[in-house]
Order: C-alpha cells, then structure tokens, then sequence
C-alpha cells in the first residue's frame, strides 16, 4: 500500500516510520529542503519539496495509486485545503489533522469524516491515567489478526446495530453518543453524528472503509458526520 503525507511533522515522521517498516511505500512532501536533506538520511522513501496544498505537486503522487493522503502539517488551514484537494485528485481516503477543535465542525461540513485532534487524544489519555486506567492496555487486547473501525454515522446508517452491514468476523464494540459511551446491543439505534467503534479482523479493514465511504456517496446531498482524535 501507499501512503503519502503532506508535511514532515513529528507525527508525520512516525507514522512513516512505522509503515517503512511494515513494507508500505511512503512519500513524503515538505517545504523546508533542510528537513527533507535530514529525513532522506535516514528513510527510504520518496520526497517531494514543496507546499502540498497545491494540486500540481499532489499531482505528482498519483492520487489513484495511493491509498491514503495523511495532512499532518503544523497549519490546520493548510490541512484542510491540501485534504480538500486530495479528495478531489480522486485520493481514496484523507487524514486531516488539526490542532483547534472549533474547526471541527467545518471540517465535518466540508465533508472530511477522517479528522484527527491529537491534542484531544492525548488529553483524554492522560485524563485515564490521572484514574488509574491505561488506554495503551487495548494494545494487549488487539493482538495477532483483530484491528479496529471507526466511522461517524450518517443518514444510510440509521437503524439498528443488528442492521448493520458488517463482513464476517466484525462487531460492533461500542458507540460514542454526545461524548458517552453506549454498549450497544444488537437492538440499540445508531443515530446521526453517532461514532461507532467496530472490531473486526485486521483483512477487513480496507474494505470497511471502501463499503461505508460507497455507501455514504451513494445517498445524494446528506448531511456529513464526524470523527476527532
């Protein structure tokens, strides 16, 4: 798979990392050569100098050969544009992280479900830690094959958990409704902006995500949902 990141940020140089690893082809595009001479160093992967916000330079990726655009700049304006661009290259899935949460809410309108808010997350993690619970245990949990799935639901998935089309070997986990968190059985509704949480084996996942964004396009002119980090 091909993953291509749009500014060489920390978390952009970690991410790539662990996909180098895992045998996944990267591509890297940055403003500042100085970075790029650094990083060049030290990952075999591709580079390109240069704003990606612009549709020349994403161009240059081959958007319908990659899998993921991840936009992880320190500019959350600049991770929106370069995400709004991508999806109209034709980029099967974006990752738009930003650092402001009051952006969320446009983020959703303009349609960009797989939004990132790393300070959220961390805030959250150490929130668990000061209680003496230890999100990182999940990493114990999640072995071999099984993975997770999240996405925010919308008006085609309204309706009961059990209504839901899900491939062999995935379940619902857990729903977070207005920042609480629902065990659902398999009689529980799914409501819009609703963040379903599903576990499934790790061969699934791509074609989750390929199912549900299909399923959204499919459903003209409604409305857009949500995820944060």
């Amino acid at each position: 798979m091909k993953a291509i990141f749009v500014g060489a940020s920390s978390m952009a140089v970690m991410a790539a990392q662990q996909l180098l690893k895992r045998g996944h082809e990267v591509v890297i595009i940055e403003r500042e050569k100085g970075k790029i001479d650094e990083l060049s160093n030290e990952f075999d992967c591709g580079f390109l100098l240069g704003d990606g916000a612009k549709p020349s330079l994403l161009r240059e990726t081959n958007p319908e050969e990659s899998d993921v655009l991840y936009c992880l700049t320190g500019e959350d304006q600049t991770n929106i544009i370069a995400s709004l661009v991508g999806r109209s290259l034709g980029f099967d899935k974006v990752v738009t992280k930003i650092q402001d949460p009051s952006y969320e809410h446009i983020c959703i309108e303009l349609g960009l479900d797989s939004t990132i808010i790393p300070s959220r997350t961390i805030g959250r993690h150490l929130a668990d830690l000061f209680e003496g619970r230890d999100s990182s245990e999940l990493s114990t949990i999640f072995r071999y094959d099984a993975s997770t799935f999240s996405f925010v639901a919308k008006e085609n998935h309204v309706g009961p958990v059990a209504e839901l089309a899900l491939p062999k070997a995935s379940r619902v986990m857990c729903i977070y409704r207005d920042e609480k968190l629902i065990v659902p059985d398999e009689d529980e509704p799914i409501e819009v902006d609703d963040e379903v949480m599903i576990i499934t084996h790790r061969k699934n996942v791509e074609a989750l995500h390929e199912q549900l964004d299909v399923a959204v396009d499919d459903q003209p002119e409604e409305p857009e949902a949500k995820p944060g980090d």
